[in-house]
């Protein structure tokens, strides 16, 4: 049996377990609010790759008790996006996460205006360009947008000592994390490199 991405192992299921974005999860901020209340309105979660936008939207819908379904721009198109439309309009409401959004083309990204509006979708959008640019106006008047930043040193570290805690893979290898300044360096803020490169470790 194929054992699953080191990255994927380790996901945080809830705010408590996640590394990262203080100034939007921390006690008292935006998102944590939003969590603590089960709500959610349409965002877009702008940021660079490996810093926690698809973990964040997965607790974000999680906690607030809505079907949720997650596509990449990359693979869907229109078919895709009036399929989850809908979903929506047979459940009352859902909440669709869509990552890489910037990857819509207009008539794509025209086709989510109405659900939006309507409230039949509660869109969450994951993008790593400036929103500004690649997603049309009309949708993003309708959507917040939150701009995620580059995990902290510190951050890496205890996101690293953390998956060694917490990994039986990486405990049967004895990965230790004796010089952990390479692993930052390559890192380069970006959590999924991270673990990415412990799970290296395991094939040394």
């Amino acid at each position: 049996m194929a054992i699953a991405p080191l990255a994927e192992r380790l996901r945080p299921e809830h705010l408590d377990q996640y590394i990262g974005q203080e100034h939007l999860v921390g006690k008292g901020k935006v998102l944590r609010v939003m969590a603590e209340q089960h709500r959610i309105v349409s965002m877009i979660l702008w940021g660079p790759p490996g810093v926690g936008k698809t973990t964040l939207a997965n607790i974000l819908g999680k906690a607030a008790g809505l079907p949720f379904v997650a596509i990449s721009a990359v693979a869907s198109g229109i078919k895709e996006i009036k399929e989850v439309i809908q979903l929506g309009e047979k459940s009352g409401r859902i909440v669709l996460f869509i990552d890489e959004i910037h990857r819509f083309n207009k008539a794509q990204q025209d086709a989510l205006l109405g659900a939006v509006e309507k409230g039949t979708v509660t869109l969450v959008g994951a993008t790593t360009e400036n929103p500004s640019f690649e997603v049309i106006s009309a949708l993003l008047s309708r959507c917040q947008v939150y701009v995620l930043e580059p995990l902290s040193k510190s951050e890496l570290i205890h996101m690293a000592e953390q998956a060694i805690a917490a990994d039986k893979e990486l405990q049967a290898h004895q990965v230790q994390l004796k010089e952990h300044r390479a692993l930052l360096q390559f890192s380069g803020g970006d959590g999924r490199k991270l673990l990415n490169l412990l799970a290296l470790l395991m094939e040394v």
